[in-house]
């Protein structure tokens, strides 16, 4: 699957809980997974389906073992956070990433020493290129 087409797929917050779990503890078996989530614990084709749903979508990929199979993340947090971040900006702030930190200026949750440093970084980064 393209990576690119993961910026239009959703996660759910299930399904995200997931794969915060396979981010932090890599590859996993599924009663492995549910071990890991708090109680009260789901029914085990519940996550079992989630997670099959999970590779559909292309975050997830699975190595066989006998008639089982053992999941592991395909594409990292980083990636994940990157492309949430394009497609909200897409949908919600016209793909101008100017509004999104003209936003947090607005709603003081950024200070001006924070985009001085900002501009800082990205001056350093054009130099370096």
């Amino acid at each position: 699957m393209n990576k690119h087409n993961l910026v239009m797929k959703h996660l759910t917050n299930r399904e995200e809980e997931i794969m915060e779990i396979f981010w932090e503890k890599g590859s996993l078996f599924v009663k492995e997974v549910i071990d890991l989530l708090t109680d009260p614990k789901p029914h085990y084709n519940t996550i079992s389906t989630i997670v099959r749903g999970l590779e559909e979508k292309g975050f997830v990929g699975h190595e066989q073992f006998g008639n089982t199979h053992r999941y592991f993340a395909v594409i990292s947090r980083e990636e994940f956070s990157r492309n949430t971040l394009k497609s909200m900006v897409g949908k919600y702030f016209n793909q101008s990433y100017a509004s999104v930190v003209s936003m947090f200026v607005q709603e003081e949750k950024i200070s001006l020493e924070e985009i001085q440093e900002l501009i800082r970084q990205a001056e350093n980064a054009k130099k370096e290129q």
